[in-house]
């Protein structure tokens, strides 16, 4: 009969098993567990100021590209459509540095309605000259940025959008006190000198409307000096008499 075996050390069952490891193992290479081997995911996506390196690498002459894009964004969108991610992809950048730049989107839309009308900011500049052929200058000036091809179509962009919209006809109605209207009442000697240079803009940003924007004819077909010589004395009366 065989008995228990008596006491002493028992028989060494060898060193214990390793772990295990491979695709199926929670400990193994290319495990969760695992931190120096889990596979990288895409780095978390920036919000609000651009990153340094995109700051540095900034410059004027990025500022002048989202503004040449903003500008045809909102020519051929219009300023309901236009949005600041929209600015950021045509001019190449990120939106965070179109922000940096600007701001919002209509601080975005005066800045490209203060590129568009530079050319008309000479229109103050013409009062230097002979006090009875005032009205003729400004007709003439402003007519001229109209005919010109190259500065025409972004103000045809700017004046469409204030028409359509009441947030874009805010700001350009600022920028228009601000720039061109109160510049040129400064300088008239003649009583309400605001209220005559409001209704100066309003003869000539009706004639463009309906000549360039609308194409009314014969007001769109007509020599542009046939027109200065008709609208030169209505001006001259509103900023002269």
């Amino acid at each position: 009969m065989t008995g228990p075996p008596p006491d002493g050390p028992k028989p060494d069952a060898g060193p214990a098993p390793a772990p295990p490891t491979g695709p199926g193992s929670s400990t193994g290479p290319g495990s969760s567990a695992d931190p120096a081997s889990a596979p990288a995911g895409p780095a978390p996506r920036r919000r609000g100021r651009p990153s340094r390196s995109a700051r540095d690498a900034a410059g004027p002459a990025t500022r002048d590209r989202i503004l040449l894009a903003a500008r045809g964004e909102f020519a051929e969108r219009g300023y309901d459509k236009t949005s600041v991610r929209g600015i950021a992809r045509a001019a190449g950048v990120d939106a965070a540095l179109v922000h940096h730049y600007f701001g919002t989107k209509d601080d975005v839309f005066a800045a490209a309605i203060e590129m568009s009308f530079e050319p008309a900011l000479v229109l103050t500049r013409l009062l230097d000259g002979p006090p009875d052929q005032l009205g003729e200058r400004l007709a003439r000036a402003f007519l001229g940025v109209w005919e010109d091809a190259a500065t025409r179509a972004p103000l045809l962009a700017v004046v469409r959008s204030a028409l359509t919209h009441e947030g874009a006809a805010k700001v350009l109605r600022g920028f228009v006190l601000r720039h061109l209207l109160e510049r040129i009442a400064a300088e008239l000697s003649v009583p309400d000198p605001t209220l005559r240079a409001e209704l100066a803009a309003a003869q000539m940003i009706g004639v463009a409307i309906l000549r360039y924007v609308i194409e009314a004819d014969p007001l769109a077909s007509v020599d542009v000096e046939q027109v200065v010589q008709l609208v030169g004395p209505v001006l001259q009366t509103y900023l002269t008499t």
